[in-house]
């Protein structure tokens, strides 16, 4: 049961089936996504303070992207498996594991054996319960999309009930995590996305208003919204293209929380000294412990409560996984990608 003291030998359930190989994914070298590679192997046994999770469902973020193409400041060691994040039931703990327990749906995140797997270890830090009203693909969807969209709009921006927040490519996975944390914690939400679905979603989840970002327009459409003065908080995904210009469309003391960029950008700074305004880059693997058990702590309630609804856009199967990386890079972006082990 969830609180026990784990003997000291890990807890082995469905031994019989554990002791024969998995499927994972491998990357022999970093390059495109054809070196990713389906491969059999013995599945890993938990250590102390680890928990074993049949993965039923992975989530693919574009950060898998960037380190499988060796584009993302460090490369880990070859041979790996990638993936973060994983839903799926407990299949053993190690030593000292209290919290919890073999047979319990969880969700994780920096998986320590990779989650494009059928079976995968994390810490048991990094692993939630996943309540029953969320499916295993929903659950898959949480750690990396939900802790990101939070640390940056609660942590990172430290947005407050009636101030404004735009959040660019309101359709992706942490933009649609965005928009349901914004709206809940009774923001007004500006949301763009690319396309006409994407748009329909944005408003589904809670957005006040949705514009066109491929629109030349759309900004100034913005700063009618805003009645002229501005926008308090920028939720940033693509830096390179548009950080220029949301220092122009920023609120006085307003702040732009970088999520994510994929190359250079050249800024006027008067623009941002004429505003008081803040530029605040985040990557969701520095959030200190303290700060990460409140996100998951918020994450829990919220999703048990129904508030927060992860949006699925696409499963692909475990060996589709070139396929997956392809979709998750290319626009316009609607909700997560998964991968169905």
């Amino acid at each position: 049961m969830a609180g026990e003291v784990a003997p000291p030998a890990a807890v082995v359930a469905g031994a019989g089936e554990a002791a024969g190989e998995m499927k994972r994914i491998r990357v022999h070298q970093t390059g495109p996504p054809e070196v990713m590679r389906l491969e059999e192997a013995e599945p890993p046994k938990p250590g102390p303070g680890q928990v074993l999770v049949r993965v039923m469902a992975a989530g693919v973020n574009p950060v898998d992207t960037y380190v499988r193409a060796g584009m993302y400041g460090y490369s880990p060691e070859v041979p790996y498996t990638p993936g973060a994040d994983g839903a799926g039931i407990v299949e053993a703990v190690g030593a000292g594991v209290k919290r919890i327990s073999v047979g319990q749906r969880v969700y994780g995140g920096r998986s320590v054996t990779g989650s494009y797997a059928e079976q995968s270890l994390f810490d048991e830090v990094q692993v939630q319960p996943l309540p029953d009203n969320a499916s295993f693909a929903q659950g898959a969807c949480i750690a990396i999309p939900y802790g990101t969209a939070y640390r940056a709009l609660f942590q990172k921006a430290k947005l407050q009930p009636g101030e404004t927040v735009l959040i660019h490519g309101a359709s992706g996975g942490v933009g649609s995590a965005a928009v349901q944390l914004a709206r809940h914690a009774k923001l007004t939400v500006i949301g763009t996305a690319g396309s006409e679905r994407g748009r329909q979603l944005v408003k589904e989840q809670g957005a006040d208003h949705v514009l066109d970002h491929s629109e030349p327009e759309h900004l100034e459409k913005m700063m009618k919204l805003t009645e002229g003065r501005g926008v308090d908080v920028i939720l940033e995904l693509l830096a390179n293209q548009n950080l220029a210009s949301d220092l122009k469309i920023l609120a006085p003391f307003g702040r732009i929380v970088v999520i994510g960029s994929r190359g250079a950008v050249e800024i006027d700074p008067r623009d941002a000294m004429q505003r008081d305004a803040a530029i605040l880059g985040m990557v969701l693997k520095n959030t200190p412990s303290e700060e990460f058990q409140q996100i998951h702590a918020q994450m829990g309630v919220l999703l048990a409560a129904g508030v927060l609804r992860p949006v699925v856009g696409k499963e692909f199967p475990l060996a589709e996984a070139a396929q997956a990386h392809r979709a998750v890079m290319t626009p316009p972006a609607y909700g997560n990608i998964v991968l169905i082990p």
